[in-house]
Parts: C-alpha cells; structure tokens; sequence
C-alpha cells in the first residue's frame, strides 16, 4: 500500500508496503520518495504569472513552453492530491475491515483491493516522474550515435542502435527527426544526431549516452567468426531561446555551404543546401544536410552546436562538482555502459545497474525502459547519498 507521511510543512514521504491484510507485518518497500508539495504549487503560481503577461505571444516558442509547464503542474499537482486522498481512505477502509466481523470483511477487502490496484498504477507513473527533477530533464534531447573503430562491422551497429532508438520515441509516442546522417560505404551508418520531442525525452534518454557494445557472429565475414563491435552515443538537451548561457558570438562562427549527397536521380541537390559550422573556440563540427534549403540547414545546425554548448557546460558543472566529491568520471569512449550479446548466448547487460535481460531482440527493438527505469532509481539514490 501507499502511505503519506506530512514532513516539514506538507512535504510528503510516500512508501510503497506489503498491504497483503489489515494486520501486515510486512516489511517497508525499497523505493521511497519525497515530494514537496508547497514548492510545486508555488512554482505553478509563478508560471502562471508569466502565463498572464500581455506580451507572452510575441516569442511564440516561450509562450509554448510556458503554457506546457502550466499543464504539466496543474497534472502532476493534482496527481498528489488524489493520490493522498485515495490513500487515506484505503486506511480508513482498512481499519474498518479489521473491526468487521469475517462475513463483512471480505467484502470490504475486495473493495480495498481494487482501489489499491488504481493508486499503485498512479504510484508506479509519479516513480518515474519524480526521478526526472533535473534542470533539463523536461527538455526535448537531441541524440547522436557514432560507429567506432571497425569499419563496415561498427558502422552496421552504429545503424542498429540509431533504428532502437527510432522505435523507442515510436512507443513512447515521442516525435523523431534524423537532423543529420552519414552514410557507411558498404552497410551502416558512420554518424548520425537525431531530434527526439516530446516531454521527459531528455531526461529518461540520459541514461543511453556512453559506449555500447556488441558481440555477434557478423554477417559480412564469410568464415562467420565473432566480432565485437563499439559505438558511442551522445545526448543533449535541446538548447532554448531563454538559456542565458548559452551566446553564440557569430564571428566565433565558420559557415561553409556545399551540395548535400543524395541516393541519385532526382534526390541529389544542385545548389548549396547543405551546411557545416565550426564553432572556433571549442573545435565543435556540426553539419545538417538533410533539410530542402540551405536555411533550414543552418537552422538546424545551430540548434545542435547550441545543445552541444549546452551539454559541455553540464558537463563542466558535472566535473566540478565530482571533483569536489573526490570522485572520478569518465567520459566518450572510456565509458563503456552497455553490452549486448547475441552470440554464443543472447544477453544484454546494463554495467552500471547490473540489469540484464535474455531478450535482445525486443531490446533492439526499442524496448529499453528497464535500463532507463534502472538507471534513473540508482541516480536518485546516489543523490540521495551524496
């Protein structure tokens, strides 16, 4: 059962326990999480405010976000409420079942336990949400897969992960848009940076950035031997009008145009469409081909080279905040997070969680929320210890 316990000015501990019969002596579940219910509703009064102002409209891309973070308090505020409510009449009904004689009991329990079945199903949903408190978790993610050492082997992984995550934003109902790509020269893809949108893409797909490693027998060696192939996957927070701090200085900028490569016939540009930019302080390449105009390309790439702005300024507060912790953490190609094995056995295993699961083919095929869920509970656990 779900009990709510009032801690400092209404902020609630809830804990998931055994609520097997009105005189459990079950022990206490291992997941517990608190929330302060106060400080959302004092958040929500201040997007109001913004939601209020007469020029919200004219910055079009604000005005959604704030009218996004409206609903999505007003949903996850009265979320709390119900379940609160739910909960302490399920303790009501509990203490009347253990007054009531066994013929009027049954009855009672009945009721107590599809009740139960309702807020568990909420409980499981807010889990996860309260897991995603980051700054950027909210945020749409911007996610690029590049094939490591290994040639054609590498890079036909490199597409197999880029298709996972595909079909994960598919089941998610989250909207996927391939920003830019890099064809392999026999099978594969050497790069590729994908847009995700939707609610939370960032933060639940955080847990996917390191290297991912496959072992299987590869289909382009005729003595069918085993290889292992790498490739890493970068994620970002989608960078927004209102971040402060991020500021493009354009003479820090190199633009060069050239014609985007196509399949043949009438796919192939003749103009200039494509666009590179070099963002000379930091070395940062980003380069978008697969818009119709050349504006739009260079749209689009400065939307990555702001979120990968974005993504080393996290990092560096990261880093400085390891640093302070007397911790060490690796990153790029040091950071080896998952690996999957479809030969001589079939597994994929999570190194950080120590998750695994014997069904790699529902895992290619986007089913990743167990290592994401995994992932996210030991961060807040860690946090929580920190």
């Amino acid at each position: 059962m779900l009990r709510p316990t009032a801690r400092r000015a209404n902020i609630f501990r809830w804990t998931s326990f055994d609520s097997g019969s009105p005189n459990s002596s079950h022990g206490f579940g291992t997941f517990r999480c608190d929330f302060d219910l106060p400080a959302q509703e004092r958040e929500l009064a201040r997007v109001k405010q913004e939601a209020e102002a007469p020029s919200l409209w004219d910055d079009q891309a604000n005005a959604q976000r704030v009218m996004k973070a409206v609903a999505r308090l007003e949903s996850l505020i009265e979320t709390w409420r119900t379940l609160e409510s739910g909960s302490q009449d399920l303790q009501t009904l509990l203490e009347l079942a253990a007054e009531a004689d066994e013929a009027e009991r049954a009855p009672v329990l009945a009721e107590i336990e599809a009740e139960l079945a309702l807020l568990q199903a909420q409980f499981d949903a807010l889990e996860m949400s309260l897991t995603l408190g980051g700054p950027y978790d909210v945020r749409n993610a911007l996610l690029s897969v590049h094939a490591g050492a290994g040639g054609t082997e590498a890079q036909d992984w490199a597409e197999m992960l880029l298709r996972m995550y595909l079909r994960w934003a598919e089941q998610h109902g989250f909207t996927a848009e391939i920003l830019a790509i890099s064809s392999g020269e026999e099978a594969g893809i050497k790069s590729a940076d994908l847009k995700i949108s939707g609610d939370y893409a960032y933060g639940m797909l955080r847990s996917e950035r390191g290297v991912h490693r496959l072992v299987r027998i590869s289909p382009f060696d005729s003595s069918h031997s085993r290889h292992t192939s790498f490739a890493l996957v970068e994620v970002m927070p989608e960078a927004e009008a209102h971040d402060n701090t991020i500021v493009v200085n354009l003479d820090d900028l190199r633009v060069d145009t050239f014609r985007a490569s196509g399949h043949g016939g009438q796919n192939v540009q003749k103009n200039d469409t494509a666009v590179r930019l070099t963002h000379l302080p930091t070395g940062i390449v980003v380069t978008c081909q697969n818009e119709r105009s050349q504006g739009q390309n260079r749209e689009s790439a400065m939307l990555v080279l702001k979120s990968r702005l974005l993504e080393l300024e996290i990092e560096r507060r990261e880093a400085e905040k390891q640093r302070l912790k007397g911790a060490h953490i690796e990153a790029g190609w040091g950071n080896q997070i998952r690996s999957y094995v479809l030969h001589p056995y079939k597994m994929v295993k999570d190194l950080r969680t120590n998750v695994e699961t014997s069904d790699t083919a529902r895992v290619l095929d986007g089913g990743i929320d167990e290592f994401v869920t995994a992932y996210l509970r030991e961060q807040v656990g860690t946090e929580a210890a920190g």
